[in-house]
């Protein structure tokens, strides 16, 4: 698990840091393409870096969660199978295999959905931006929602004989195991096992379930 979670978390970092300088250059020349020039300031490189740079770290805030589970999805196949294979031997035994395809597919899908639902909620968050804490209850509302989701599907599509199988989780128990690892994001540090965190609970839940369909 350690490994896998070394590995997992090394793709993320520096996912995060291409896109991070990729953001950057983006934003600074964005900003001399506004006006913010020699021609009326006397230092626009080191302004329009600043401000790049601000930008870069507010859209990291929102953005890191998205990119640690695109890239955790890269790898949730061995996530899971790692805690079937300890506590749960005869789903492990069952499992299907995904293909690279599938789960880059998976992963894709799962980070254009992140990036949709956020920016929809971008709106009321400019609203909401003067109360304080209202930008962080939306956002975190919101991606608990996708990461229920999203948690869910690690395990279950390693399962499922069909896509049109019965989902295992209830829709309040999707949200509160997002809710939980959207929380335990927003915790410095933490955030960085968080992904990890949720695989792993998502699979006990998931198989707890089905073992017992009438315990939430």
């Amino acid at each position: 698990m350690l490994r896998i979670w070394l590995k997992s978390l090394v793709a993320a970092l520096a996912a995060f840091v291409m896109l991070g300088a990729a953001g950057w250059w983006l934003l600074d020349q964005a900003l001399a393409w506004a006006g913010l020039t020699e021609a009326n300031l006397a230092a626009p490189e080191g302004v329009r870096g600043l401000l790049a740079a601000l930008g870069v770290l507010l859209g990291g805030v929102v953005l890191w969660r998205i990119v640690a589970l695109a890239v955790l999805q890269l790898f949730a196949d061995e996530v899971v199978a790692a805690v079937e294979a300890q506590h749960y031997p005869s789903a492990a035994a069952s499992a299907r295999a995904l293909g690279w395809h599938e789960e880059l597919g998976a992963s894709l899908r799962g980070a254009g959905r992140a990036l949709v639902f956020n920016a929809l909620a971008a709106p009321l968050v400019l609203v909401l931006l003067f109360t304080g804490v209202g930008p962080a209850v939306v956002f975190t509302l919101v991606n608990a929602l996708l990461l229920g989701r999203e948690l869910q599907d690690m395990v279950w599509l390693r399962h499922r004989p069909t896509p049109q199988s019965i989902e295992p989780l209830s829709k309040l128990e999707r949200f509160g195991l997002g809710l939980i690892v959207a929380l335990l994001l927003l915790v410095p540090v933490i955030n960085f096992i968080a992904p990890f965190l949720g695989a792993a609970a998502a699979a006990h839940l998931i198989h707890r379930k089905e073992a017992n369909p009438h315990v939430l």
